[in-house]
Protein backbone atom coordinates (compact mmCIF):
# COMPACT_ATOMS: atom_id res chain seq x y z
CA UNK A 1 0.00 0.00 0.00
CA UNK A 2 0.77 3.60 -0.61
CA UNK A 3 -0.12 6.53 1.22
CA UNK A 4 -0.32 9.73 0.57
CA UNK A 5 -0.02 12.95 2.91
CA UNK A 6 -0.43 16.64 2.79
CA UNK A 7 -0.67 19.94 5.22
CA UNK A 8 -2.78 22.78 3.64
CA UNK A 9 -3.85 26.28 4.84
CA UNK A 10 -2.29 27.76 7.63
CA UNK A 11 0.31 26.35 9.48
CA UNK A 12 -0.03 25.34 13.19
CA UNK A 13 1.76 23.77 15.87
CA UNK A 14 1.29 20.05 16.15
CA UNK A 15 1.88 19.38 12.17
CA UNK A 16 4.88 18.28 12.35
CA UNK A 17 4.90 15.36 15.12
CA UNK A 18 1.04 14.48 13.44
CA UNK A 19 3.76 13.84 10.13
CA UNK A 20 6.02 11.84 12.01
CA UNK A 21 3.49 9.81 14.10
CA UNK A 22 1.59 9.00 10.70
CA UNK A 23 5.02 7.51 8.90
CA UNK A 24 6.44 5.65 11.56
CA UNK A 25 3.31 3.78 11.76
CA UNK A 26 2.63 3.12 8.22
CA UNK A 27 6.74 2.28 7.69
CA UNK A 28 6.17 0.00 10.67
CA UNK A 29 3.73 -1.98 8.66
CA UNK A 30 5.44 -2.81 5.72
CA UNK A 31 4.00 0.16 3.99
CA UNK A 32 5.07 3.32 1.64
CA UNK A 33 4.38 6.63 2.18
CA UNK A 34 4.71 9.97 0.08
CA UNK A 35 4.56 13.62 1.78
CA UNK A 36 3.15 15.99 -1.14
CA UNK A 37 4.90 19.37 -0.88
CA UNK A 38 2.51 22.58 -0.63
CA UNK A 39 -0.95 20.88 0.24
CA UNK A 40 -3.13 20.54 -3.18
CA UNK A 41 -0.60 22.94 -4.85
CA UNK A 42 1.74 20.01 -4.61
CA UNK A 43 -0.71 18.00 -6.76
CA UNK A 44 -1.95 20.41 -9.05
CA UNK A 45 2.45 21.43 -10.19
CA UNK A 46 3.04 18.28 -11.06
CA UNK A 47 2.79 16.45 -14.76
CA UNK A 48 2.14 13.22 -14.41
CA UNK A 49 4.86 12.13 -17.41
CA UNK A 50 7.68 14.59 -15.56
CA UNK A 51 9.77 13.27 -13.18
CA UNK A 52 11.38 16.69 -12.29
CA UNK A 53 8.25 18.05 -11.25
CA UNK A 54 7.23 14.72 -9.40
CA UNK A 55 10.39 15.13 -7.74
CA UNK A 56 9.96 18.76 -6.71
CA UNK A 57 6.49 18.43 -4.98
CA UNK A 58 6.59 15.04 -3.18
CA UNK A 59 8.95 13.85 -0.75
CA UNK A 60 9.63 9.77 0.10
CA UNK A 61 9.19 9.26 3.60
CA UNK A 62 10.94 7.19 6.07
CA UNK A 63 11.63 7.31 9.93
CA UNK A 64 15.23 8.91 8.80
CA UNK A 65 13.52 11.39 6.62
CA UNK A 66 10.94 12.80 10.04
CA UNK A 67 12.97 11.44 12.67
CA UNK A 68 14.01 15.25 14.29
CA UNK A 69 10.93 16.99 12.79
CA UNK A 70 8.85 17.02 15.70
CA UNK A 71 11.24 19.27 17.65
CA UNK A 72 9.68 22.19 15.92
CA UNK A 73 6.40 23.67 14.68
CA UNK A 74 4.91 24.25 11.43
CA UNK A 75 5.52 21.74 8.67
CA UNK A 76 8.24 20.75 6.68
CA UNK A 77 5.98 20.01 3.76
CA UNK A 78 4.91 23.09 3.40
CA UNK A 79 1.93 24.00 3.03
CA UNK A 80 -0.68 26.40 0.64
CA UNK A 81 -4.25 27.79 0.35
CA UNK A 82 -4.60 26.15 -3.38
CA UNK A 83 -7.97 24.77 -3.64
CA UNK A 84 -8.01 23.01 -7.07
CA UNK A 85 -11.32 23.51 -7.86
CA UNK A 86 -11.02 27.06 -7.87
CA UNK A 87 -7.65 28.21 -9.80
CA UNK A 88 -7.66 31.69 -11.19
CA UNK A 89 -5.91 31.22 -14.99
CA UNK A 90 -2.32 33.16 -13.38
CA UNK A 91 -2.01 30.18 -11.09
CA UNK A 92 -2.46 27.42 -13.69
CA UNK A 93 0.58 25.41 -14.50
CA UNK A 94 2.18 26.62 -17.37
CA UNK A 95 2.35 22.99 -19.05
CA UNK A 96 -1.97 22.92 -18.15
CA UNK A 97 -2.70 26.96 -19.80
CA UNK A 98 -3.71 25.16 -22.72
CA UNK A 99 -6.50 23.14 -21.53
CA UNK A 100 -8.06 26.29 -20.14
CA UNK A 101 -9.39 29.77 -20.84
CA UNK A 102 -10.70 32.95 -19.86
CA UNK A 103 -9.53 34.09 -16.13
CA UNK A 104 -11.32 31.15 -14.20
CA UNK A 105 -11.74 30.43 -11.55
CA UNK A 106 -10.84 26.69 -13.30
CA UNK A 107 -11.66 23.27 -11.58
CA UNK A 108 -8.39 21.02 -12.02
CA UNK A 109 -9.52 18.05 -10.65
CA UNK A 110 -9.63 15.74 -13.51
CA UNK A 111 -6.14 16.87 -13.22
CA UNK A 112 -5.31 16.12 -9.49
CA UNK A 113 -7.40 12.80 -10.23
CA UNK A 114 -4.56 11.81 -13.22
CA UNK A 115 -2.06 12.83 -11.09
CA UNK A 116 -2.96 10.65 -7.90
CA UNK A 117 -3.26 7.81 -10.42
CA UNK A 118 0.09 8.64 -11.75
CA UNK A 119 1.60 8.67 -7.78
CA UNK A 120 0.29 5.18 -7.26
CA UNK A 121 -1.32 7.06 -4.09
CA UNK A 122 -3.91 4.46 -2.17
CA UNK A 123 -5.13 5.97 0.84
CA UNK A 124 -4.45 10.34 0.37
CA UNK A 125 -4.16 11.61 4.18
CA UNK A 126 -4.96 15.59 3.97
CA UNK A 127 -4.57 17.89 7.41
CA UNK A 128 -6.16 20.75 7.63
CA UNK A 129 -9.03 22.98 8.39
CA UNK A 130 -12.44 23.48 6.42
CA UNK A 131 -10.52 24.75 3.00
CA UNK A 132 -8.15 22.19 3.07
CA UNK A 133 -10.84 19.24 4.14
CA UNK A 134 -13.30 19.96 1.77
CA UNK A 135 -11.22 19.28 -1.42
CA UNK A 136 -10.71 16.11 0.65
CA UNK A 137 -14.32 15.37 0.79
CA UNK A 138 -14.30 16.51 -3.24
CA UNK A 139 -11.88 13.61 -3.30
CA UNK A 140 -13.51 11.56 -1.63
CA UNK A 141 -16.77 12.27 -3.86
CA UNK A 142 -14.87 11.67 -6.98
CA UNK A 143 -13.48 7.84 -5.53
CA UNK A 144 -10.75 8.65 -4.50
CA UNK A 145 -9.88 7.15 -0.73
CA UNK A 146 -9.33 9.67 1.88
CA UNK A 147 -9.10 9.86 5.61
CA UNK A 148 -8.72 13.41 6.78
CA UNK A 149 -6.98 15.02 10.06
CA UNK A 150 -8.57 18.05 11.13
CA UNK A 151 -6.55 21.46 12.44
CA UNK A 152 -6.78 24.47 12.59
CA UNK A 153 -6.33 27.42 15.25
CA UNK A 154 -9.84 28.49 15.28
CA UNK A 155 -11.02 25.17 16.59
CA UNK A 156 -14.04 25.41 13.99
CA UNK A 157 -14.57 22.31 12.16
CA UNK A 158 -18.11 19.91 12.08
CA UNK A 159 -17.50 17.12 13.84
CA UNK A 160 -14.92 17.42 16.35
CA UNK A 161 -14.70 19.18 19.09
CA UNK A 162 -10.87 19.85 19.07
CA UNK A 163 -8.54 20.60 15.72
CA UNK A 164 -4.87 20.30 16.52
CA UNK A 165 -3.28 23.82 17.20
CA UNK A 166 -6.09 25.27 19.19
CA UNK A 167 -4.61 24.81 22.30
CA UNK A 168 -1.13 26.40 21.49
CA UNK A 169 -2.70 29.27 20.15
CA UNK A 170 -4.99 30.31 22.85
CA UNK A 171 -1.94 29.48 25.28
CA UNK A 172 0.20 31.93 24.01
CA UNK A 173 -2.61 34.23 23.36
CA UNK A 174 -2.61 34.21 27.36
CA UNK A 175 1.01 34.94 27.56
CA UNK A 176 1.03 37.68 25.55
CA UNK A 177 -2.02 39.21 27.24
CA UNK A 178 -0.70 38.89 30.36
CA UNK A 179 2.99 40.16 29.12
CA UNK A 180 1.09 43.37 27.34
CA UNK A 181 -0.81 44.30 30.47
CA UNK A 182 2.61 45.90 32.12
CA UNK A 183 3.07 48.26 29.29
CA UNK A 184 -0.78 49.09 29.14
CA UNK A 185 -0.92 49.50 33.02
CA UNK A 186 2.64 51.74 33.09
CA UNK A 187 1.61 53.88 30.17
CA UNK A 188 -2.78 53.90 31.65
CA UNK A 189 -4.03 52.94 28.37
CA UNK A 190 -6.43 51.26 26.76
CA UNK A 191 -5.24 47.60 24.69
CA UNK A 192 -6.85 46.04 21.90
CA UNK A 193 -5.23 42.62 20.95
CA UNK A 194 -6.47 41.26 17.71
CA UNK A 195 -6.54 37.63 17.35
CA UNK A 196 -7.12 35.78 14.51
CA UNK A 197 -10.49 34.33 13.78
CA UNK A 198 -12.35 34.86 10.24
CA UNK A 199 -15.61 33.54 10.94
CA UNK A 200 -15.25 31.74 14.76
CA UNK A 201 -14.83 34.29 17.71
CA UNK A 202 -13.50 30.69 19.63
CA UNK A 203 -9.90 31.66 19.53
CA UNK A 204 -10.82 35.10 21.28
CA UNK A 205 -13.36 34.16 23.20
CA UNK A 206 -11.29 31.21 25.16
CA UNK A 207 -8.46 33.69 25.34
CA UNK A 208 -10.37 36.58 27.02
CA UNK A 209 -12.07 33.95 29.51
CA UNK A 210 -8.57 32.19 30.29
CA UNK A 211 -6.78 35.86 30.32
CA UNK A 212 -9.94 37.72 32.72
CA UNK A 213 -9.80 40.58 30.25
CA UNK A 214 -12.10 43.43 30.40
CA UNK A 215 -13.68 42.67 27.21
CA UNK A 216 -14.08 40.67 24.52
CA UNK A 217 -15.18 41.22 20.86
CA UNK A 218 -15.95 37.76 18.39
CA UNK A 219 -16.75 37.45 15.17
CA UNK A 220 -20.50 36.65 15.49
CA UNK A 221 -21.43 39.34 16.92
CA UNK A 222 -21.28 43.16 15.82
CA UNK A 223 -20.06 45.59 18.19
CA UNK A 224 -20.73 49.58 18.57
CA UNK A 225 -17.60 51.60 19.32
CA UNK A 226 -19.64 53.53 21.57
CA UNK A 227 -20.83 51.26 23.99
CA UNK A 228 -17.35 49.51 23.63
CA UNK A 229 -15.56 52.94 24.67
CA UNK A 230 -17.73 53.46 27.46
CA UNK A 231 -17.28 50.10 28.99
CA UNK A 232 -13.82 50.38 28.86
CA UNK A 233 -13.56 53.87 30.23
CA UNK A 234 -15.39 52.07 33.05
CA UNK A 235 -13.24 49.29 33.57
CA UNK A 236 -10.50 51.54 33.31
CA UNK A 237 -11.83 53.70 35.86
CA UNK A 238 -12.22 50.43 38.49
CA UNK A 239 -8.33 49.52 38.18
CA UNK A 240 -5.84 50.54 40.31
CA UNK A 241 -3.32 50.61 37.50
CA UNK A 242 -5.51 52.98 35.23
CA UNK A 243 -5.99 50.73 32.15
CA UNK A 244 -8.50 48.21 30.68
CA UNK A 245 -7.57 45.57 28.12
CA UNK A 246 -10.02 44.32 24.86
CA UNK A 247 -9.45 41.12 22.87
CA UNK A 248 -10.80 41.68 19.22
CA UNK A 249 -11.06 38.81 16.46
CA UNK A 250 -9.40 39.40 13.34
CA UNK A 251 -13.29 38.40 11.95
CA UNK A 252 -15.02 41.11 13.98
CA UNK A 253 -17.42 43.56 12.35
CA UNK A 254 -18.74 47.27 13.71
CA UNK A 255 -22.31 46.96 13.90
CA UNK A 256 -23.46 48.59 10.56
CA UNK A 257 -19.63 47.88 8.67
CA UNK A 258 -18.26 44.96 6.80
CA UNK A 259 -15.12 42.47 7.34
CA UNK A 260 -11.89 44.23 7.36
CA UNK A 261 -10.50 43.33 4.28
CA UNK A 262 -6.99 44.55 2.40
CA UNK A 263 -5.39 44.03 -1.14
CA UNK A 264 -6.30 42.02 -4.00
CA UNK A 265 -7.49 38.71 -3.84
CA UNK A 266 -5.23 35.83 -4.36
CA UNK A 267 -5.53 33.38 -7.32
CA UNK A 268 -7.93 31.29 -5.23
CA UNK A 269 -9.98 34.43 -4.13
CA UNK A 270 -9.23 35.03 -0.60
CA UNK A 271 -8.46 38.72 0.35
CA UNK A 272 -6.07 39.44 3.55
CA UNK A 273 -7.90 39.88 7.28
CA UNK A 274 -7.07 42.02 9.18
CA UNK A 275 -6.61 45.50 10.76
CA UNK A 276 -10.13 45.40 12.75
CA UNK A 277 -7.94 45.92 15.88
CA UNK A 278 -5.72 49.24 14.48
CA UNK A 279 -9.36 50.90 13.37
CA UNK A 280 -10.55 50.06 16.62
CA UNK A 281 -8.26 51.42 18.45
CA UNK A 282 -8.38 54.62 16.92
CA UNK A 283 -11.97 54.85 16.61
CA UNK A 284 -11.53 54.27 20.68
CA UNK A 285 -9.10 57.00 21.02
CA UNK A 286 -11.62 59.36 19.02
CA UNK A 287 -13.97 58.38 21.10
CA UNK A 288 -12.73 58.27 24.86
CA UNK A 289 -9.37 60.70 24.44
CA UNK A 290 -7.39 58.10 25.82
CA UNK A 291 -4.09 56.74 23.69
CA UNK A 292 -4.40 53.24 23.10
CA UNK A 293 -2.03 50.47 22.59
CA UNK A 294 -2.80 48.00 19.70
CA UNK A 295 -1.68 44.66 19.10
CA UNK A 296 -1.92 42.23 16.37
CA UNK A 297 -0.79 38.91 17.66
CA UNK A 298 -1.23 37.19 14.48
CA UNK A 299 1.40 35.23 13.25
CA UNK A 300 2.89 34.47 16.60
CA UNK A 301 -0.41 32.51 17.96
CA UNK A 302 0.57 29.46 16.08
CA UNK A 303 4.32 29.73 15.66
CA UNK A 304 7.29 27.44 17.09
CA UNK A 305 6.54 24.67 19.36
CA UNK A 306 3.40 22.50 20.21
CA UNK A 307 2.21 22.62 23.82
CA UNK A 308 1.90 18.91 25.89
CA UNK A 309 -2.05 18.98 24.31
CA UNK A 310 -1.43 19.25 20.63
CA UNK A 311 1.60 17.36 20.94
CA UNK A 312 -0.94 14.38 22.50
CA UNK A 313 -3.83 15.15 19.67
CA UNK A 314 -1.70 15.57 17.17
CA UNK A 315 0.27 12.03 17.51
CA UNK A 316 -2.77 10.38 18.64
CA UNK A 317 -5.18 11.61 15.73
CA UNK A 318 -2.20 10.57 13.38
CA UNK A 319 -2.28 6.63 14.35
CA UNK A 320 -5.89 6.64 14.11
CA UNK A 321 -5.54 8.08 10.32
CA UNK A 322 -3.00 5.63 9.95
CA UNK A 323 -4.30 2.59 11.22
CA UNK A 324 -7.67 3.57 9.14
CA UNK A 325 -5.72 3.74 6.22
CA UNK A 326 -3.80 0.37 6.65
CA UNK A 327 -7.38 -0.74 7.38
CA UNK A 328 -8.87 0.24 3.99
CA UNK A 329 -11.47 2.78 5.28
CA UNK A 330 -12.00 5.36 3.76
CA UNK A 331 -14.63 8.53 3.50
CA UNK A 332 -13.63 9.60 7.38
CA UNK A 333 -12.24 12.26 9.58
CA UNK A 334 -10.56 11.12 12.97
CA UNK A 335 -12.18 13.42 15.82
CA UNK A 336 -12.54 14.28 19.47
CA UNK A 337 -15.89 14.08 20.84
CA UNK A 338 -16.95 14.39 24.53
CA UNK A 339 -13.11 13.55 25.41
CA UNK A 340 -12.78 10.51 23.28
CA UNK A 341 -11.27 9.46 20.01
CA UNK A 342 -13.33 8.53 17.53
CA UNK A 343 -13.89 9.28 13.90
CA UNK A 344 -16.91 10.68 11.94
CA UNK A 345 -17.79 10.25 8.03
CA UNK A 346 -15.52 13.25 6.17
CA UNK A 347 -19.26 14.23 4.76
CA UNK A 348 -19.46 16.51 7.78
CA UNK A 349 -17.06 19.04 5.94
CA UNK A 350 -20.19 19.73 4.08
CA UNK A 351 -21.84 21.14 7.09
CA UNK A 352 -19.97 24.44 7.33
CA UNK A 353 -17.74 25.39 10.31
CA UNK A 354 -19.14 25.48 13.69
CA UNK A 355 -19.84 29.13 15.74
CA UNK A 356 -19.44 30.11 18.99
CA UNK A 357 -22.81 29.36 20.94
CA UNK A 358 -23.23 32.62 21.64
CA UNK A 359 -26.55 32.90 23.56
CA UNK A 360 -24.76 29.94 25.93
CA UNK A 361 -20.74 31.38 26.11
CA UNK A 362 -21.12 35.17 25.39
CA UNK A 363 -22.83 38.45 26.89
CA UNK A 364 -23.64 40.58 23.53
CA UNK A 365 -24.89 43.34 25.61
CA UNK A 366 -21.52 43.54 28.33
CA UNK A 367 -19.31 41.90 25.39
CA UNK A 368 -17.93 39.81 27.57
CA UNK A 369 -17.29 35.54 27.90
CA UNK A 370 -20.57 34.40 29.39
CA UNK A 371 -19.74 30.88 31.08
CA UNK A 372 -22.13 29.76 34.06
CA UNK A 373 -22.59 26.25 33.26
CA UNK A 374 -20.14 23.62 32.16
CA UNK A 375 -21.66 20.84 33.34
CA UNK A 376 -21.88 18.08 30.05
CA UNK A 377 -19.78 20.59 27.44
CA UNK A 378 -16.33 19.41 25.72
CA UNK A 379 -13.26 20.65 27.77
CA UNK A 380 -13.15 23.80 25.10
CA UNK A 381 -16.63 24.69 25.84
CA UNK A 382 -17.97 24.08 22.13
Amino acid sequence: MRIGILTGGGDVPGLNPCIKSVVTRIVENGHEIVGIRRGWGGLLDIAPDDVDTIAENTIELDEAVVRTVDRSGGTFLHTSRTNPSNVRTREVPEFLRGTVSGEGPHDLTSHILDVVEALQIDVLIPIGGDDTLSYGLRMHEEGVPVVAIPKTMDNDVMGTDYCIGFSTAVTRGVEFIHNLRTSAGSHERIAVVELFGRYSGETSLITAYLAGVDRAIISEVPFRIDRLAALLMEDRRRNPSRYAMVTISEGAVIEGGELHLSGEEDAYGHRKLGGIGVRTGALLTEATGVDVINQQVAYLMRSGRPDSLDLMVAANFAVMAANLALEGASGRMVALQGGTYTTVPISVIGEGVKRVDVGELYDVDAYLPKVRHVSGKPMFLY
